[in-house]
């Protein structure tokens, strides 16, 4: 059994991703990046070079404006670096997550178990989306739970819509299973004036550049994370990978660790009543489960080695 990582990224030193540290090279055979033209001002090349891995292989791209509506472009870019992969599995994580080392074994068991089991398409894995800092996350309804991140080398699979998930054929979804295994996503860690930035080049890929440049001249240089005590605390551990990365936190001081705050932006769904209602109503009677929600696959079942 083989398994192939892969991901497409550009500008990710700028905009704070932790590229390095978001690879799976301990469990794949090889891994695929699909790196964009990134700025001047970036060193991703440099970046990942300094993992001094031979598994890594590097294909330099250009990202067509064109593609910058709908994240269209992450879509193309994605579909291009899974087609690179040989491995028998295409294990996909995007710049800002990563996986925790306690993991490895599961996600090994579980390919490995399901590997002639051609009715398994993927494996879904849950989320810890963490905000602001290291210490907060947002379990609570309104971001996602889940999401497929294996898929089976099938040529019929591809990125679906702005390359969160996978879907087959005429926009068939897959039948995954679901494996206890966590994706850590730092994608809303980052300094507040490259958080905004971040937002503010996320929002022209998605709904084209003059449109998003001309909303944002009347926004904030940087991002108001709002009251972070109404966040819930992480308690658990970090993937060590990491360690030096998280110690580079540097905008503690510019969080508002209070129950109260002042936004200068629309609320965020875990900020309005409903998303909060919401999520009380599932942690109390459905096991944190959401009662209704995204769901971009079937779930299948199978036995997966513990």
């Amino acid at each position: 059994m083989s398994i192939s990582g892969f991901t497409m990224v550009r500008n990710a030193t700028k905009y704070y991703f932790p590229i390095k540290e978001s690879n799976q090279l301990p469990i794949v055979d090889e891994f695929i990046v699909a790196l964009g033209d990134c700025d001047s001002d970036d060193k991703t090349r440099e970046e990942i070079e300094s993992i001094n891995s031979d598994k890594i292989k590097i294909i330099d791209r250009v990202w067509s404006e064109r593609d910058f509506i709908d994240g269209k472009v992450f879509a193309n870019e994605t579909t291009f670096a899974m087609s690179q992969c040989k491995g028998d599995w295409r294990f996909y994580l995007q710049a800002d997550e990563v996986i925790h080392e306690k993991e490895h074994p599961m996600i090994l068991a579980a390919c490995a178990d399901n590997l002639i089991n051609k009715n398994i398409d993927g494996f879904l894995f849950n989320y810890h989306h963490f905000f602001g800092d290291y210490e907060h996350y947002l379990p609570v309804h309104g971001w996602y739970k889940d999401e497929i991140r294996i898929i089976r080398n099938n040529a019929e699979i591809y990125s679906y819509k702005d390359a969160q998930s996978f879907r087959k054929k005429a926009d068939e979804k897959l039948n995954v299973l679901e494996v206890n295994a966590t994706v850590y996503h730092y994608g809303w860690v980052r300094p507040p004036h490259l958080m905004q930035s971040k937002k503010k080049e996320q929002d022209s890929i998605h709904h084209g550049r003059d449109k998003i440049n001309e909303e944002y001249k009347s926004r904030p240089d940087t991002f108001n994370y709002g009251a972070m005590d109404k966040i819930p605390v992480f308690n658990a551990s970090h993937p060590k990978v990491m360690k030096d990365f998280r110690a580079k936190i540097s905008w503690i001081d510019q969080l508002n660790y209070s129950k109260k705050a002042k936004l200068n932006r629309d609320k965020m769904k875990h900020e309005k009543f409903k998303y909060q209602l919401l999520t009380f109503l599932e942690n109390t009677f459905n096991g944190g489960k959401d009662f209704w929600g995204y769901s971009n696959w079937n779930k299948a079942t199978a036995s997966i080695k513990k």
